[in-house]
């Protein structure tokens, strides 16, 4: 990472609550008074409150904890007294720590009203959450939740300083209950609890409030690079290949294989082809069932498409004897096939090529024997699971799934797999320990046959990384994570344009082009 500027750095780093703790307790020991940083992060929450809501005849409850985020919220309380809001506070708490009791002694000088009931806050404007922040890992007791469930009926825009009262930081799990934000200002570093798909519905539009951790204190704690990173447009359009040679040739330029579609599932076939095509793949080739062909050649008249011998089913039976799979840079094989393509897909297993396995892929390999199938692969193989593939895939591992990001690193290592488990916020990792996690992302994709389109993208990127000669572990997994920003980017951009009820599979890959141009443009 150290060809990044500062700000890029710190967007990608993700942090546990035990890291973040340790990252702290470095600048304390190199002299970093706590009061110091506490008025310091205070102030630039204070200001990002201020932009949100710059309207200052508005009344503002701020709710305090009694440690280090309590603090914060009293000296931003303070501060937006200063600036002329009116400010309640409410603290449900006996004993706050000496330097939170200070600022609170502070905040009654100033005749700011402590409210003895969480009721007397309903007529707030905007209520300032700052209750626990991270290294909470127990259910709030029964008065704060009773006051967390009462403020979630309220209609109040709420802010939260670093995490949402009641969300564990690591997992994003809800710890009884918490509190519903609007918005949440988290502080110097992402906290991985906010990118766990359980805990999107509390933490509203999420940002970093950047208070200049020295990163030679942050590579101390998670190595340089971390383990566990967000992706970042940057990162992401770094990683995808939109610089080519003058004189290249479309032979140079990576050539693919889909294996994928049946007679029950024609569209699967069609839906990740499209998706291939969009990823500028120099070749396209398409095995699908023979009664296919004639659609798939009217549909890509640039592509190389198969005509497979077909089960009594409308599966493909076998590959033709012309196909010979060495050709490939890589192959993306399973939307569409059905479990009666388990003969194909037993057969492009057993091959030592680069390959990306979906859908009923997935299927075949559970039953195959996930862990002894994928160990014996000597080329790099990339899987994308939902959770329920994800369990039949890693039994193990999935009964329950605590941290998505962990299961994920967990299924990567055990099976020399790259990882790709689907969500709303996708993880991805590989046999190194590395993870990628992908922030940005819309429920419009929640309609069938989103995933095929991403495993066109992403087999076409792979064709084309390979291509290029880079195939380690880290390369791949740098042009997979690409491909599910670009995937994701694609399903925002085409949301914005007809809604979250207009994206279609279709449409998802007719945006991939557009979604890349603005991304571009905007960079």
């Amino acid at each position: 990472m150290t060809a990044l500027t500062r700000t890029q750095a710190i967007q990608q780093i993700v942090v546990t609550a035990a890291q973040m703790q340790a990252i702290e307790a470095r600048l304390f020991a190199a002299g970093m008074p706590v009061a110091a940083l506490m008025e310091k992060v205070a102030g630039r929450i204070a200001h990002r409150v201020q932009a949100l809501h710059p309207d200052r005849h508005k009344h503002i409850g701020v709710l305090v904890g009694p440690g280090h985020n309590g603090g914060d919220a009293l000296v931003v309380a303070r501060e937006l007294h200063f600036k002329g809001y009116t400010v309640s506070l409410y603290s449900p708490f006996s004993k706050l720590k000496e330097l939170m009791a200070q600022h609170q002694r502070y905040c009654q000088s100033l005749s700011i009203p402590v409210v003895e009931t969480v009721e007397a806050l309903q007529d707030c404007d905007v209520l300032i959450d700052g209750v626990f922040g991270f290294g909470l890992e127990r259910s709030l007791n029964d008065e704060i939740a009773d006051a967390v469930n009462q403020i979630n009926l309220w209609s109040q825009p709420v802010i939260s300083i670093d995490l949402p009262s009641g969300i564990h930081t690591d997992t994003g799990a809800v710890l009884g209950t918490a509190i519903c934000a609007t918005h949440t200002l988290c502080l110097g570093l992402w906290k991985q609890g906010l990118l766990q798909d359980q805990a999107l519905a509390y933490v509203g539009t999420a940002e970093l409030i950047d208070f200049d951790v020295p990163l030679a204190e942050v590579w101390d704690v998670l190595g340089n690079p971390p383990a566990i990173r967000r992706i970042t447009s940057e990162q992401a359009i770094a990683h995808l290949p939109l610089s080519r040679p003058a004189e290249t040739h479309k032979y140079k330029m990576g050539h693919v294989l889909l294996i994928c579609g049946s007679r029950r599932y024609a569209g699967g076939a069609l839906l990740t082809a499209l998706g291939a095509r969009a990823s500028g793949v120099g070749m396209l080739s398409i095995a699908v069932p023979q009664t296919l062909k004639a659609t798939l050649t009217a549909q890509l008249p640039e592509a190389l498409v198969w005509g497979c011998p077909e089960s009594e089913t409308g599966a493909i039976a076998q590959l033709p004897d012309e196909i010979d799979l060495s050709a490939y840079h890589a192959i993306a094989c399973g939307p569409g096939l059905t479990m009666d393509a388990s003969a194909v897909v037993q057969q492009v297993l057993s091959q030592n090529h680069p390959l990306v396995l979906d859908a009923d892929g997935l299927n075949i390999l559970a039953e195959m024997g996930t862990m002894p199938t994928l160990q014996a692969r000597q080329a790099t193989t990339v899987i994308t699971p939902h959770l329920g593939e994800f369990k039949r895939l890693f039994p193990d591992l999935a009964d329950p799934i605590p941290c998505r990001v962990t299961a994920a690193q967990a299924a990567a290592a055990n099976s020399g797999a790259i990882v790709l488990l689907k969500g709303a916020r996708v993880a991805i990792a590989n046999s190194e320990g590395l993870v990628w996690i992908n922030p940005d992302s819309t429920a419009a994709l929640a309609r069938g046959g989103s995933g095929d389109v991403l495993t066109g993208l992403l087999g076409g990127l792979v064709a084309q990384k390979i291509a290029s000669g880079a195939s380690s572990s880290e390369s791949i997994l740098n042009c997979v994570q690409a491909g599910a920003w670009w995937h994701a980017q694609a399903g925002i951009t085409a949301m914005q344009e007809r809604t979250v009820l207009g994206v279609d599979a279709f449409t998802l890959s007719q945006y991939l082009i557009p979604a890349l141009q603005q991304a571009l443009y905007q960079a």
